[in-house]
């Protein structure tokens, strides 16, 4: 299971991202707005009063699907080559060949990385099914997979990353040849063959892990939900107005969490990731009580588990506007295998290595591994709040081949892993240009992100039986070396009856 979600991961980078405020349907991504637009199973997570619409093909009140998904990379820092360079090292772990770059390319990465923001998510939706009727209104589950990740590392962290024990930010360094132990002063000029037989970095004066690791970030998250969500119409009044409400729920297992952060306050650190070649705790996994040595299976274990809640209202007016207001994933997952948290110790020497090739995410393994760069303290359990997020949105329908609207999303709490950064604004629209072709386009930033210019187009034939499109969140990048971001999302199993 492990390989295939690596490779789904993988597979469709060659596309253009951003943020994950639409989610996973692929037409809410191509014009950046979806709290109005999405119902049926999509809108589980987003909004689910919009299961108690009328179905958006008369007398098809059934819809099912699989195999959707939305993935991308983005960074302001880093343009089109330098993310071609991270794209090829993902591939390279994907199927499970060794990557190494020389010093050249290693001062290259560091210049890159120090002080750069990276953000990679992916969604994949396994499975999900619908019911819209008038009487009973309507009812979803859906199964999906998420994965977000985050980094930002000062200058003195990246190095220290990619060159490992060989690091420029130590004083000397202890060599290991042909069996014998030297200490030699560090300077950049040390040749390569040195280099590689480095077994210890040191540092003449100690310094806390805080200290090394000031204005650091990473967050990381991975889960699987188990999603269900109702919707019906609470009162109407004639074609003026009709007021619908939506609840939602799921029942979250988290596969892996990491977060970090080096501040003002100090490092703090928690984690839970099961072991594997890249995550190796070592003699301290030991002395942890909620270590837990996973079996081989086909699917991966969870360190955790946990729960989220939906809520969301939502009125159509004279059959045109639409206005809707949801809070989300309200909730939290217990953490009780492989949990960990950091210790701020004071830190004279490092043994590890760097990350090989420009794969950012390794970072995460050179952290917590044994002899990498913090030093871990076992934990029974951990609970962390979910990331939450409140949103507005609306939309107006003049024809029937027109739709445009708005979004505004904003983080409950921006501290808990995989929350967006900051308010995500966006609007856009769809033109239905034939019976069965819909184009999509529109506009959204904040967060993190710049501006961004999204574009798709969808086919639904058949009447709207079968549907499947494609769209990427910013247009720009097809036209610009100046890129900031792979992404794309796409869908071709959709059904309706």
């Amino acid at each position: 299971m492990k390989p295939l979600f690596l490779f789904l991961l993988f597979a469709f980078s060659l596309f253009n991202l951003n943020s994950q405020t639409q989610g996973i349907s692929y037409s809410a991504v191509g014009k950046g707005v979806a709290t109005t637009f999405l119902s049926d199973y999509q809108c589980l997570g987003i909004n689910s009063s919009a299961l108690g619409w009328k179905p958006t093909y008369e007398g098809k009140k059934f819809t099912t699907g699989t195999s959707e998904f939305a993935f991308g990379i983005y960074s302001e820092a880093l343009n089109a080559d330098k993310l071609k360079n991270l794209y090829g090292s993902v591939k390279d772990k994907v199927f499970n060949r060794s990557t190494t770059i020389d010093a050249a390319k290693q001062a290259e990465a560091i210049a890159n990385y120090a002080q750069a923001g990276v953000s990679i998510s992916f969604d994949y939706n396994w499975f999900g099914f619908a019911y819209q009727g008038k009487l009973f209104g309507g009812l979803a589950v859906s199964i999906n997979e998420h994965y977000q990740y985050y980094s930002k590392f000062n200058q003195q962290t990246t190095d220290l990353l990619f060159r490992g024990s060989s690091s420029q930010y130590f004083d000397s360094l202890k060599i290991n040849m042909n069996g014998t132990t030297t200490t030699i002063a560090n300077r950049p000029d040390i040749n390569s063959d040195t280099l590689k037989n480095v077994d210890l970095g040191i540092l003449s004066v100690p310094l806390n892990l805080s200290k090394i690791t000031y204005g650091s970030e990473v967050k990381m998250v991975r889960n699987r939900t188990y999603n269900v969500g109702y919707g019906r119409k609470i009162i109407g009044i004639g074609d003026m107005i009709e007021i619908f409400g939506g609840i939602g729920g799921r029942y979250i297992q988290s596969l892996a969490l990491f977060n970090l952060q080096s501040d003002d306050k100090g490092l703090k650190m928690f984690l839970a990731i099961p072991q594997s070649k890249t995550v190796d705790y070592g003699a301290i996994a030991d002395i942890n009580p909620s270590t837990f040595n996973s079996p081989k299976s086909l699917l991966p274990k969870s360190m955790g588990q946990g729960f989220g809640l939906d809520f969301s209202v939502s009125a159509l007016f004279f059959k045109k506007l639409k206005v809707a207001l949801a809070v989300n994933n309200i909730g939290r997952v217990t953490y009780d295998r492989n949990v960990y948290k950091v210790r701020d110790t004071l830190t004279q020497g490092i043994s590890m290595s760097g990350i090989s090739g420009f794969d950012v995410t390794q970072s995460i393994g050179k952290l917590i591994s044994d002899g990498g760069m913090l030093q871990l303290q076992g934990q029974e359990k951990l609970v962390i709040g979910n990331a939450s997020d409140i949103r507005l949105g609306g939309s107006f329908e003049p024809f029937k081949f027109l739709h445009f609207g708005f979004d505004f999303v904003a983080p409950l709490n921006r501290d808990n892993p995989g929350s967006i950064q900051n308010a995500v604004f966006s609007f856009g629209g769809d033109l239905r240009v034939l019976k069965v072709v819909t184009l999509s386009a529109g506009y959204f930033g904040g967060g993190v992100y710049s501006n961004n210019f999204p574009i798709g187009i969808k086919f639904s034939t058949f009447g709207g039986s079968y549907e499947f499109g494609i769209s990427s969140r910013d247009t720009i990048s097809f036209f610009t070396k100046n890129k900031n971001g792979i992404s794309a999302a796409f869908g071709f199993a959709r059904y309706r009856f």
